[in-house]
């Protein structure tokens, strides 16, 4: 077993150059043949291309030039994170249509942990801590740092990826700074990165019907530029798969690929499938020929990421797994205990070990990668290896 230690980047060696010249690809709609072309020759991918793909009923053919690009930027890997969630409160100002997770102060269900249920919710054996939170009027920001501060304290390892746009929003409004300074304070915490949650769907039309008090792409984009330029590092998302035309989700990716262009400041690009749960805004959640759709799809669009994930919280363990040979190249983390999804009665288990996460990527035929936050290596799982506890 290669352990490489937190601090090494991913070399060279981890992202191997092909030659697919000679390779046959199985591609049966003619529609897809002059994008297959532009792909191999490097050429970006326009919106009315994107909508092909989006149509086409070819998903193997989909998949193999999805596939194609995955392995000429990352190989043969399969990533995942040893992390866990943890969600401070779940009281929030806000009313959305499509949300499960919220609660009014007054509800029965409404919780604000302690700080010893914080710390209690980390261990030493984890790599990354993902805060995403409601937006409690009853907190002041120093609260919200004093979640990261006691993180920190506790576990100086433990790398802390927070807060959403949404949240930084929100953050500047109630203590009346700019945004630059709240991702400032945030860096100076110990936040080594930014998650992608709160983008739904760069769609006016969308956010009026489902959320129309939540930050919309402007403001959402912004966030994540003046993030990239302080030099915090951030996600992407889309939701997809309720009110949302095809055309609104490529949108979404073209309007984060002009903004990857800009910066450079992206990691990972995750399509999140929505879970109808009680909110019902559609009856049934996306299928999976959709979620491989989707994900094959981005990976073809967003041709200046690196990473896309394969979400398994809401895509299910198997479908991640599948979705490696459609263009994902990660599979998230171990979580511990998922909320927001869970809230809206996803299916998937609300905890994986790593042993689980390793066995997955394997049964795709990848080589997994235990990676922290910033995609460094911390454990390359060889065929042959057991897997244990990284110290």
């Amino acid at each position: 077993m290669i352990r490489d230690g937190r601090s090494i980047k991913l070399s060279d060696s981890l992202y191997p150059t092909h030659s697919y010249g000679g390779a046959p690809i199985l591609i049966k709609d003619s529609s897809l043949f002059p994008l297959w072309k532009k792909v191999q020759d490097g050429q970006r991918l326009t919106f009315e291309e994107g909508l092909v793909l989006f149509s086409t009923d070819d998903i193997l053919g989909l998949g193999h030039m999805a596939n194609w690009v995955k392995e000429k930027k990352t190989g043969n890997h399969g990533f995942f994170v040893v992390n866990r969630q943890i969600n401070p409160t779940n009281i929030c100002v806000l009313s959305c249509r499509f949300c499960d997770f919220a609660k009014k102060k007054t509800d029965p269900a409404a919780t604000v942990m302690s700080d010893d249920a914080i710390v209690a919710a980390c261990s030493p054996e984890l790599t990354e801590v993902h805060i995403v939170s409601g937006l409690y009027s009853g907190w002041r920001f120093d609260q919200y740092l004093n979640v990261i501060h006691l993180i920190k304290a506790n576990y100086p390892h433990i790398q802390v990826k927070a807060y959403t746009a949404v949240e930084i929003e929100f953050f500047a409004r109630i203590e009346k700074i700019s945004i630059k300074e709240v991702l400032e304070k945030m860096k100076a915490a110990g936040v080594v990165c930014i998650p992608g949650g709160g983008a739904e769907v760069f769609s006016e039309r969308v956010r009026k019907a489902l959320f129309p008090f939540k930050i919309g792409a402007r403001t959402w984009l912004d966030v994540h530029r003046t993030a990239h330029s302080i030099g915090l590092k951030s996600n992407a998302t889309l939701l997809y798969g309720h009110m949302e035309t095809v055309e609104e989700r490529v949108t979404h990716m073209l309007k984060l690929r002009e903004l990857q262009d800009e910066t450079h400041g992206f990691l990972s690009f995750i399509p999140l499938a929505y879970q109808p749960g009680t909110t019902k805004v559609v009856e049934r959640p996306a299928s999976a020929l959709d979620d491989l759709k989707t994900t094959a799809v981005s990976r073809l669009l967003l041709d200046n990421f690196v990473h896309i994930k394969a979400y398994w919280v809401t895509m299910g363990e198997q479908m991640a797994s599948v979705a490696l040979h459609f263009g994902a190249d990660d599979i998230d983390g171990t979580i511990g205990e998922e909320k927001i999804m869970h809230a809206a009665r996803a299916s998937s288990p609300v905890a994986m070990a790593r042993e689980r996460m390793v066995s997955l990527i394997r049964e795709a035929g990848r080589h997994p990668i235990e990676r922290d936050a910033l995609y460094n290596v911390v454990a390359s799982y060889d065929e042959a290896d057991r897997v244990a506890v990284i110290p």
